[in-house]
């Protein structure tokens, strides 16, 4: 009988260990790639010697612009090797590391000029855009020339194309200047016909972050609010790419009935269209383009090309200590601990409160670019800058691309606040939102039923609501409402009802919340630290940037580079596994949990001013 069962038993025995050998082993073979590749790629970014040969600075910018990249500093180039992007770069770039490696190779003498290569570049806000173009125009005032080279412009790269001294584009490219717009989903009856119960609770004419879910399109009044501002930031966009070129700006931007008539007269050649419209200064082939640029900056027989240097090559560590520090706030703001691409509360707190503890820091910069979030991280954020301020420390807000709803709440108790003319700014409203599901479950025959000793005490998204924590959350919303506002009037010196009257959920650009009273002056991130540096009494001074240090282990545990990691070193042991269908698979369960978690149900936040195209 025992050798029966053995018989039986044997085999699944048998395959047990084949599999957890085969386990061990594609453990081990991974865990040895990851390694192997880190290292390979410290000793080639670390121990290669740059190039000292003078040349041109290649901005060959790939992915975005942002203030503060989810993964930063050292790793940053470690990872854009290891992802496999494009030309193996960096998608998150930070605006502040481009700026500081244009200034440096401004005074560089083996930088002799600039070279714009964009095709990669997906976008930025305008503010960021305009920054950079101010740092651009610096770099020409030099005497040192900027060209710009590219197959196709989209309308973000022309931007920044539209500062060099001159602009190449193939025979077959084209610039596609369309306007801007904004877009966003709306659910209302898909919310209805999966049968889900959604509770708005608002305060606000014109806080629009709740339509999706009750209604099919956009209201009247939010139609309106958007477009006087969309159309403000287009205007500002064509005034600066018509004073970079020189021309008018219905040149520049004709109407689609002129530019149809342009383009028969040139059989359609999108090229020779951009060219006549004074939109580059030389249509030519690649070969003829990279002869150019060979007569500039010389030939480099290694590189097979003309001298050159990467921006990603160029840049040098900025310096981390200073009697000015700076703070990022960037993405919505979220309760809890920190989470990739958004703001936490607690983190920014913490980093504040560092600050204030610092001796050697005389005054704090709040980089803000973000939409808002959370009332309650808000509020946490808020608190710890007013204790700041209050211990004699002064507190300057530098807004960015948008400082809206969230993002104003705690740039309410600023020394002083500083916004470009195209920073979304404003959105002073509140609001709340609650989904539950017991008409579908009920559809499914569950059911959800018990007892509770009070209407307030069993209170779940299996549950129709009942109507006493309706009324209790609106008034909540309300009570928010109102203390949003007498903060902001406070701070500004106002009266409530002056405030409501450019609150209600109103989104402002730069030039009209400085009309409104809402910021204190036009500028941009240069005019934030010699503010601080006049309010702390520094006539010298350096910068320390309070950024998040990420960890050799935090920068394998972020989900995204993990999962890329594994990705990059099982394509090559397993060449006809169907990878990308696991990678999704993992993606989708190892999400980082929803930014909707406000102890409240309470948030300041402008969605629209996040969805422009």
């Amino acid at each position: 009988m025992k050798i029966f069962w053995k018989f039986i038993f044997d085999p699944f025995i048998w395959l047990w260990n084949i599999l957890n050998f085969t386990r061990k082993l594609i453990l081990n073979i991974l865990l040895i790639c990851i390694f192997t590749v880190c290292i390979i790629f410290y000793f080639q970014i670390y121990l290669t010697p740059p190039d000292s040969k003078q040349g041109a600075l290649v901005l060959d910018l790939v992915g975005t612009i942002v203030d503060k990249p989810t993964v930063h500093n050292r790793f940053k180039q470690i990872s854009r090797e290891i992802l496999g992007a494009p030309n193996a770069r960096l998608y998150e770039n930070s605006l502040f590391d481009i700026i500081y490696a244009i200034r440096q190779a401004k005074n560089d003498k083996n930088i002799t000029g600039l070279v714009l290569s964009l095709k990669d570049f997906t976008g930025s806000d305008q503010t960021s855009l305009e920054y950079i173009g101010k740092v651009l125009i610096e770099f020409k005032s030099s005497g040192k020339p900027i060209y710009s080279i590219s197959d196709n412009y989209t309308q973000v790269q022309y931007f920044l194309a539209s500062y060099a001294n001159k602009i190449y584009l193939t025979p077959q490219g084209t610039v596609d200047l369309h306007g801007l717009a904004t877009n966003n989903f709306y659910y209302k009856t898909f919310l209805k016909n999966l049968k889900i119960n959604t509770y708005v609770f608002r305060v606000g004419t014109y806080k629009s972050a709740v339509e999706p879910v009750i209604r099919d399109s956009m209201s009247d009044a939010a139609r309106t609010a958007d477009s006087r501002w969309i159309k403000r930031l287009w205007r500002n966009y064509l005034d600066i790419i018509s004073t970079n070129r020189n021309t008018e700006i219905n040149k520049i931007f004709p109407t689609a009935q002129e530019v149809l008539e342009k383009l028969k007269i040139v059989d359609g050649n999108p090229a020779q269209f951009a060219l006549n419209s004074n939109l580059v200064d030389i249509v030519a082939s690649r070969p003829s383009i990279e002869n150019d640029m060979i007569k500039i900056f010389g030939w480099n027989k290694n590189e097979r090309s003309f001298n050159k240097i990467s921006i990603y090559n160029y840049q040098s560590k900025v310096n981390q200590n200073g009697q000015i520090a700076v703070i990022f706030v960037n993405g919505i703001i979220v309760d809890g601990p920190e989470k990739s691409g958004f703001s936490s509360g607690d983190m920014i707190a913490a980093q504040i409160k560092q600050a204030r503890l610092d001796p050697e820091i005389r005054a704090l910069i709040i980089r803000i670019n973000s939409p808002g979030g959370s009332v309650n991280a808000s509020e946490i954020i808020r608190s710890e800058l007013v204790e700041t301020r209050e211990s004699g420390k002064p507190v300057i807000v530098s807004m960015g691309g948008v400082a809206a709803s969230g993002g104003y709440w705690i740039s309410t108790p600023a020394s002083y606040i500083i916004a470009s003319p195209n920073t979304l700014t404003g959105s002073i409203g509140i609001f709340g939102i609650i989904n539950t599901i017991e008409n579908t479950l009920e559809s499914l025959g569950i059911y959800s039923d018990g007892v509770s000793t009070s209407p307030l005490a069993n209170i779940a998204i299996t549950r129709k609501l009942p109507i006493e924590f309706l009324k209790k959350m609106q008034l909540t919303v309300e009570n928010g409402y109102h203390n949003f506002l007498a903060l902001v009037a406070k701070s500004r010196h106002k009266t409530i009802n002056e405030v409501d009257r450019i609150g209600q959920g109103h989104v402002w650009i730069g030039t009209d919340a400085l009309k409104k009273g809402l910021i204190d002056q036009l500028g941009d991130f240069d005019d934030a630290v010699n503010k601080a540096a006049e309010l702390a009494n520094l006539s010298v001074y350096q910068i320390k940037w309070h950024d998040h240090e990420s960890s050799v282990f935090e920068f394998f545990t972020q989900t995204k580079m993990l999962i890329q990691i594994i990705k990059f070193c099982l394509i090559y042991i397993f060449p006809n596994l169907e990878i990308d269908k696991i990678i999704n698979f993992m993606n989708i369960n190892t999400l980082n949990g929803s930014i909707w978690n406000d102890p409240q149900n309470c948030y300041a936040i402008c969605m629209s001013c996040q969805k422009i195209i």
